[in-house]
Order: structure tokens, then C-alpha cells, then sequence
């Protein structure tokens, strides 16, 4: 299985931090931001990743060498040089698509993850539905969080049999999925955005969602960032 994630954004409310350095990549003590999504895919077994970028997409150009030594394969897909460049998370999905799907197996999902998210969730939790997606009994399970304070409109409710009922709730979308490359064949890779694209498979009874209630920190705003460095978590590579 192979993963994206997603480091294209400008990250304009982390100003002037992100001015100079991608906020995927922003230092957290000896660590990069990134590298809880990084840490979290070696625990699930998953070494091939895709990165796409646009704002300072120079930045990401030592990033393969760099993640190769910790054993993850790392792919560049590259939207552009700066932030107007960027094609938001629907568009960023459909252009790396040919780097996330094997040309033997086109039917293979992918994971989908956040590079400004860290979290402890387990994404083996997310990869045991590969089989029912490459069944075509699902087409995406996402993992939501208990509003945060900077939502707390909520994307959505979860009931208890995983079911998604979009629209204002007590839950948010928490930036970690996987996903089957069927749903994005023939779309343009065109700026946009995945939500609320993503609600018709829900409301048609495709999409599942489980919520998690352990660390989970969205890293937004300048408060956020310095909470996470002052609270000494590290991501833990297996």
C-alpha cells in the first residue's frame, strides 16, 4: 500500500514561520512536523510515500534522500514553485494518482494523511479495510476527531455502526483516510477542494468514518505550534 501526504498549502496563519519553510516541515525539537505521519506509516508497514508540494517546493527536494535512510521510498509530486500553485487536497489526490496507484494493480487503495497533522492513531486501523475496497463494498473510511476548539461546528456526526451523517455535528474530519483510486478516475487535476466533493459516497452509503479520541492536534496557528514543542511529544518510529 502507498500513501499521500499532503504538503502543498501555503500555511498562512503559521506566518512568518511559513514564509521560508513549508509547514510540513517546520522543526519540532529534533523532529520535522511531517514525521508523525511518517512514523505512524512505518508502524503500519507502509514505506511507499508521495509527497506533493507547490509553496517552497524546493524545500522537499532532500526529502527522499533524507527519508530513505529511516526506509520509506519517497515521491515528489510537484504542482508547482509557489503557493497559487497549489491544487487544494481533491486536485493534489487526482495528479499524484499515477504515482499511487501500481500500473499491476489498479485497484489498490492508498492512505491519505495530512503533513501539518500528529497524532498516536494506528493506521493499521485504517489499512484492514483494504479488502473491502478493493471489493467495491466500500469507496473511503476516514477517521474523525471530537470537535477541535477552531471547529467546533464539526464536519459531521458518526453513529455507531460507522455510518456518516454529513453536515454541522459533534465530529471533525481528522485529516487520515483511506480511499479507493476508483472515485477520482476521470477527474481533472484542477484546484480543488476535497470536501464537500467527498459527502456524496457517504450519503450514498460508501464512505464509513470511526472517531478516535486520543492525541490528535491539527498544527494551525502559531499557539499550536508552540503548545506541540513545549509538550516535548515526539513521533515514535517503530
Amino acid at each position: 500500500m502507498r500513501a499521500l501526504i499532503l504538503a502543498a498549502g501555503r500555511g498562512k496563519r503559521l506566518r512568518p514561520l511559513t514564509d521560508t519553510t513549508p509547514k510540513p516541515l517546520l522543526p519540532v525539537g529534533d523532529f520535522k512536523l511531517c514525521e508523525w505521519q511518517f512514523a505512524a506509516l512505518g508502524k503500519a508497514g507502509v514505506h511507499e510515500v508521495v509527497m506533493n508540494t507547490a509553496h517552497l517546493a524546493e524545500a522537499f527536494e532532500t526529502v527522499p534522500s533524507e527519508f530513505a535512510a529511516k526506509g520509506f521510498e519517497v515521491a515528489i509530486s510537484r504542482e508547482g514553485d509557489k503557493d497559487t500553485d497549489a491544487l487544494e487536497s481533491l486536485g493534489g489526490i487526482v495528479k499524484a494518482l499515477p504515482m499511487l496507484v501500481p500500473e499491476n494493480d489498479p485497484e489498490a487503495p492508498f492512505l491519505v494523511l495530512a503533513g501539518d497533522v500528529v497524532h498516536d492513531f494506528d493506521l493499521k486501523r485504517l489499512t484492514q479495510y483494504e479488502k473491502a475496497l478493493r471489493q467495491n463494498r466500500l469507496d473511503a473510511h476516514l477517521v474523525a476527531v471530537p470537535n477541535p476548539d477552531f471547529h467546533v461546528k464539526g464536519d459531521m456526526t458518526v453513529l455507531e455502526n460507522k455510518t456518516v451523517v454529513p453536515g454541522p455535528g459533534p465530529h471533525t474530519y481528522g485529516c487520515l483516510m483511506i480511499v479507493s483510486p476508483r472515485i477520482f478516475t476521470g477527474l481533472p487535476a484542477v484546484s480543488s477542494k476535497l470536501f464537500p466533493w467527498l459527502w456524496q459516497f457517504a450519503q450514498s452509503k460508501r464512505l464509513t468514518a470511526e472517531v478516535y479520541e486520543g492525541f490528535w492536534g491539527n498544527i494551525g496557528s502559531p499557539e499550536e505550534y508552540e503548545k506541540l514543542i513545549a509538550s516535548r511529544r515526539e513521533p515514535a518510529y517503530v
